[in-house]
């Protein structure tokens, strides 16, 4: 079921949304080579903690997984495109790092992510990167009154289309609030003028992930989460929680 927020209930996911915006920001700032992924991962869990939130994603177990998972960030490096799991794993210069965190804060969520290079950057990350927030940008421009979840699939799917790159089938946005995953699902391709309308109060996370080689195809490794590229190839994963008003698409994850 689709839930609309209320204008208050909207402020208050822009707390928790402030509360991932920072955790993120703290985690890009900490991350250089040699720092481990567990490491950064006990960065994330410092800001929720002083935030006085928790984490959705600590101990979230869906149908697919094996195990709950075990940390409060996403970090997948390199052909890994999400749901990586910090590790021992220590980062080295030119990695490509996606992370993905979320907050609860006061019963309200918020779920972002982020992709960057670690110390020297590679062109070809930095044009990934710069591409995928471009299509997240287009994504969150086309989440207007009026709107339907098919425009921001379309919006997404043509800047792949254009850039040439790969996205997973199945993966993509979904609605938020007091859970952290709720309807309605959305796809990183569509038809536009399709799907559920888009009404005032929906808040919605929009994210993005490009495949830099061109297939969609992806594999999960043997953690029973970390999904990595068929080919090999670089990948990025940039999200936001928006929420549609009468006035325009609404940021709620940012400082």
């Amino acid at each position: 079921m689709v839930e609309i927020k209320t204008d208050g209930e909207l402020d208050a996911m822009r707390e928790a949304g402030r509360v991932v915006a920072r955790a993120l920001a703290a985690v890009e700032e900490a991350a250089a080579p040699g720092v481990s992924l567990r490491e950064l991962d006990e960065v994330a869990r410092g800001v929720l903690a002083g935030a006085g939130a928790t984490s959705p994603f600590l101990g979230y177990q869906p149908g697919f997984a094996p195990a709950p998972f075990p940390a409060v960030i996403c970090a997948s490096v390199n052909d890994a495109v999400q749901h990586g799991i910090p590790t021992g794993h220590r980062l080295r210069d030119g990695d490509l790092l996606s992370v993905d965190c979320g907050a609860v804060l006061d019963g309200w969520t918020g779920d972002a992510a982020t992709t960057f290079s670690v110390g020297t950057p590679r062109p070809q990350d930095a044009a990934l990167v710069a591409d995928t927030r471009a299509a997240l940008a287009a994504g969150i421009a086309a989440a207007t009154v009026g709107h339907r979840i098919g425009d921001i699939s379309h919006a997404v799917g043509s800047a792949a289309r254009r850039g040439g790159y790969g996205v997973p089938a199945d993966f993509g946005g979904h609605g938020i609030g007091r859970r952290m995953h709720e309807d309605p699902h959305i796809p990183n391709r569509g038809r536009p003028g399709r799907g559920f309308p888009l009404r005032a109060g929906l808040a919605l996370a929009i994210e993005p992930m490009f495949l830099a080689g061109g297939s969609d195809d992806c594999w999960t490794g043997e953690d029973g989460w970390t999904m990595y590229t068929a080919d090999g190839s670089r990948a990025a994963h940039i999200e936001h929680t928006i929420a549609v008003t009468e006035s325009g698409p609404r940021l709620l994850t940012v400082v």
